[in-house]
């Protein structure tokens, strides 16, 4: 028979090492963690990056469109006159486009560099939440617990991973929060200075912290602090706010307008079904859990464990069961104040829509790092309470305490190892490396038109030559910009099943074609049946019609006349070999 007591003996200990019982806290504790911590978010980034590395054609799905156009920086010939390029370099951050450039200056591909970045990213990032965790509770081995089911949060998203403006909120978010538990008045403006630089969407919610500071709460209702030092932190951080965010509201992009709530309502893209997805019949859908119009964009509670910081509110209201939660720091009303910032600031983006960009984007991140610090410190609480009953309790409730113990470190450590999708796959390997060969051995001024959709979205990043649209490319936000996509697709659509020899030669000369790249099954009637392409109707319903007929269009009469590379799956066609054909 082993000896019960002396099992929740050792364990008490191996609690104590949590640095629970500590009122000062170890140096030597507190770097273990650190290290730990930082480990696991080093291991995580691996185990993504390492799909990135998998084979020479890979690329992350944000980055065909946030990173293949900086492959300029390194040669000014590369996607010259090429309006996809122009709108994306036109909406990356300045400090977004500066840590690129200097990789670039440093000989780096920028596409390598965004495979390594996120590794950073998140070593950072882990760091910040540590080190805010520990405001909130003194305990190192919280702090650990935070950083992970962190990290076990995000690198079930494509967000860090994607090495894209969005990738720099989570570090942003926290290090604020961070400086702003402590009162630094420096650390917090140059926090907002860099949420300017990389994400210009954080500098609302920080500004939103800073405001609620000077609002308090006591039994009679809310007040307004009276310490000067608190609205000069805080008129000192929005100062900053607005000295960042002028240059934004002053330069009119030549882009614009954004699209308006009365356009976007009569475009299919904004539909259900739609490219960019957001005017949902169901309320629920529309403001809860919609991709870009909900609060909830993505299910928050992966992985499951992240269930137990729903409850943190409860368990602080019992000391008595969870004596740990005397140590909690008024700090942590700092996540409340988060939420409620960010409700707030989605409100506000749904009132003035597309104006603010989507109200998602002030809700996803926030929500994120609210919920696995609340978890992080649940988690003690209810291990602490677990150790502290092993202690006291009958041999058999011993027992049932450590079994449950055991079982809650095992699941804490191990779950997400066994879900299918974690990390989640974030990285899009090219299926047709030979295609891609043949087209960076082609002038770097060319460009291709196509409706092959898969393919033609990777073309930019694995070949580095312009194409004419795709639909990884028909972000409709900025209607200067999805006004002459959207048309590229019409006369596109048109062209590819038009039997007039005229018309094709016309659309070539007009955006100057040099190659079409066209699936070998381009001409079934299924081919049109695509759910994007679907989207520009009655053009595609008028193709579906032709194909219908007895007519034979141009491109397909010019596969075997003017194809110059064939694949099993496509034919690439030289556009002048159309111009001068005659039928």
């Amino acid at each position: 028979m082993f000896n019960m007591n002396q099992i929740a003996v050792n364990l008490a200990k191996l609690f104590d090492f949590f640095g629970s019982n500590d009122r000062k806290i170890s140096r030597k504790k507190l770097i273990f963690w650190l290290v730990l911590s930082l480990t696991f978010s080093l291991f995580y980034s691996f185990l993504a990056v390492r799909q990135a590395f998998s084979s020479e054609y890979v690329v992350q799905d944000d980055a065909r469109q946030h990173v293949f156009w900086m492959m300029r920086f390194s040669d000014p010939e590369l996607f010259s006159n090429d309006l996809i390029a122009d709108y994306f370099q036109s909406v990356a951050p300045i400090g977004y486009q500066t840590i690129y450039r200097g990789a670039i200056a440093l000989g780096i591909n920028p596409l390598i560099f965004n495979k390594i970045l996120p590794i950073f990213i998140s070593l950072i990032t882990t760091t910040y939440c540590f080190a805010l965790a520990l405001e909130f509770i003194p305990i190192p081995g919280t702090a650990f617990l935070c950083s992970l089911v962190f990290n076990q949060n995000v690198w079930m998203r494509d967000d860090i991973a994607s090495a894209t403006p969005r990738a720099f909120t989570y570090v942003i978010l926290l290090a604020f929060l961070y400086y702003l538990s402590r009162r630094s008045l420096l650390p917090c403006l140059a926090t907002i200075l860099v949420a300017g630089l990389f994400y210009p969407h954080s500098v609302f919610l920080c500004s939103g912290l800073l405001i609620i500071q000077l609002i308090k709460w006591k039994k009679k209702g809310f007040y307004f602090l009276q310490n000067s030092q608190d609205y000069r932190f805080c008129f000192m951080g929005l100062g900053m706010a607005l000295l960042v965010m002028l240059p934004y509201a002053l330069t009119k992009s030549e882009f614009a307008p954004i699209i308006s709530v009365e356009q976007a309502k009569q475009l299919p893209e904004f539909l259900p079904g739609g490219r960019s997805e957001f005017f949902y019949k169901s309320f629920f859908q529309y403001f809860f859990t919609g991709r870009r119009s909900g609060m909830f964009s993505t299910y928050p509670l992966v992985p499951l464990t992240l269930i137990t910081g729903l409850f943190l509110p409860i368990f602080i209201k019992f000391p008595i069961l969870f004596p740990l939660a005397k140590r909690i720091k008024s700090k942590i009303w700092l996540i409340p104040q988060l939420i409620l910032v960010s409700l707030i600031m989605f409100c506000i983006a749904h009132a003035f829509l597309f104006k603010l960009h989507l109200p998602n984007r002030y809700t996803a991140y926030s929500f994120s790092i609210a919920i696995t610090l609340a978890t992080g410190i649940s988690l003690t609480l209810i291990l602490d309470a677990l150790a502290k009953w092993t202690l006291k309790s009958t041999f058999i409730k011993s027992i049932i305490a450590l079994f449950f113990t055991i079982l809650l470190y095992f699941v804490i450590l191990f779950y997400p190892s066994f879900l299918d999708n974690f990390p989640t796959k974030v990285y899009l390997t090219g299926q047709t490396p030979e295609l891609y060969d043949f087209f960076q051995k082609q002038p770097k001024d060319i460009l291709i038109a196509s409706l092959a959709e898969d393919t033609n979205s990777n073309l930019p990043s694995f070949t580095q030559r312009s194409i004419l649209t795709a639909r990884e490319y028909s972000i409709p936000y900025h209607w200067g910009y999805y006004s002459q996509i959207r048309q590229k697709i019409i006369d596109l659509i048109q062209a590819h099943y038009s039997s007039n020899p005229e018309e094709v030669k016309q659309f070539i000369n007009t955006y100057n074609i040099d190659l079409f790249l066209l699936d070998q099954d381009a001409f079934d009637l299924d081919y049109l049946s695509d759910r994007w392409l679907q989207q520009f109707q009655p053009y595609t319903q008028e193709a579906q019609a032709k194909l219908e007929g007895d007519t034979i269009p141009v491109l397909k009469k010019a596969m075997e006349i003017c194809s110059i590379f064939k694949t099993e799956d496509f034919v690439v066609i030289e556009a002048k070999c159309i111009d001068g054909l005659k039928f």
